[in-house]
């Protein structure tokens, strides 16, 4: 069996994106939700193996949604914490900025439909904006839990986290501060960075 996942650093110090997140909402949030979705996705990874050894095939369904929940999520968290930078906000400039001028008409549209995908997510989940291959376009989408939902093929370049536990702490019922905040802080090199990379593969 291959090694395990492991929990990222932080590429910050959890109070760097004061006051837009709080350092106690990060440390919860990496500490103990993210380090959930590792931890779940080896617990899963280890059963497969022992259900392989014993031909026993009878949880197969079950383990194997769970093995796509704690990915995504560890995924996705993943990307969410390199997408955020105590130097972010502002406007995508290059190819990024220029492919969401075609896209969605300018800056304005893009971030308006993000913030809607994200907002209009009926429970827990994501919104996306992905680099979608076979067309070769940029798409925004809702994320249902973590993988629910979503283009196959498509590679997720910018993640906001939409669920409460990203937020309620600092923000309890004001859903949308949290998202008007997060825009200031988007690491616009990281998404660029991500977008070059999915259009070379």
């Amino acid at each position: 069996m291959t090694g395990p996942y492991t929990l990222p650093d932080l590429p910050y110090d959890p109070a760097a994106l004061e006051p837009h997140l709080s350092a106690r909402i990060m440390e919860l949030h990496h500490d103990k939700h993210h380090a959930a979705y590792v931890k779940g996705a080896n617990t899963t990874l280890e059963k497969l193996h022992d259900m392989r050894g014993k031909n026993d095939f009878a949880e197969l369904s079950m383990l194997e949604r769970n093995l796509a929940f704690h990915v995504s999520g560890h995924v996705l968290h993943s990307l969410f914490w390199t997408n955020l930078s105590p130097d972010g906000g502002g406007e995508p400039d290059g190819p990024l900025g220029d492919l969401i001028d075609e896209t969605f008409g300018g800056y304005r549209g893009f971030r308006q439909q993000m913030t809607e995908a994200a907002s209009g997510i009926q429970g827990s989940g994501w919104a996306l904006a992905s680099w979608e291959p076979l067309a070769g376009r940029l798409v925004v989408q809702q994320v249902h839990d973590h993988q629910g939902q979503h283009g196959q093929g498509t590679v997720p370049i910018l993640a906001i986290d939409a669920w409460e536990h990203a937020y309620y702490l600092q923000y309890e019922n004001r859903k949308a501060e949290y998202f008007e905040s997060i825009w200031e802080i988007v690491n616009w090199d990281d998404v660029a960075q991500r977008l070059a990379t999915a259009r070379d593969a």
